[in-house]
């Protein structure tokens, strides 16, 4: 049997070049190759795993604007969990923002899960979750 593993993550967006300004110049995807489907959109790429963006400008389903930590999400992983929170504060998400502020962090250094995360909304409000290797006891 064949191990299973996660290849891709398909999001909608209402403007592609947000998005990929957002995924690439914030937390560093890199843009890949994509196939000339009918309906735009970009594939990008953060180690094996493949991020693609639908150009879709209806926008999600997602019906409120809210940065949560119990809502649907996907998870990334970094090495250096405080770099990625300087990268974000330098583009404005910081985790002292009104909880309506798209650009509101938040930010948990001692979660129950046994690993620091942080959560954050991109441009078209799906959220992500951004977290670090397990601590040491």
């Amino acid at each position: 049997m064949e191990d299973v593993f996660l290849h891709h993550i398909s999001i909608t967006t209402k403007d592609l070049s947000r998005a990929i300004s957002f995924y690439g110049d914030v937390l560093g995807f890199s843009q890949i190759e994509r196939p000339l489907f009918p309906l735009g959109g970009a594939w990008l790429r953060a180690g094996k795993v493949e991020l693609h963006l639908i150009d879709f400008p209806q926008g999600s389903f997602r019906n409120t604007k809210l940065v949560g930590t119990d809502d649907i999400h996907f998870a990334m992983r970094v090495k250096d969990f405080e770099n990625i929170i300087r990268k974000l504060n330098q583009h404005g998400y910081r985790d002292d923002l009104d909880e309506s502020n798209k650009k509101r962090l938040i930010v948990k250094r001692k979660s129950m899960a046994g690993y620091s995360q942080l959560y954050v909304m991109d441009p078209d409000s799906h959220l992500i979750e951004i977290n670090a290797a397990y601590r040491v006891a």
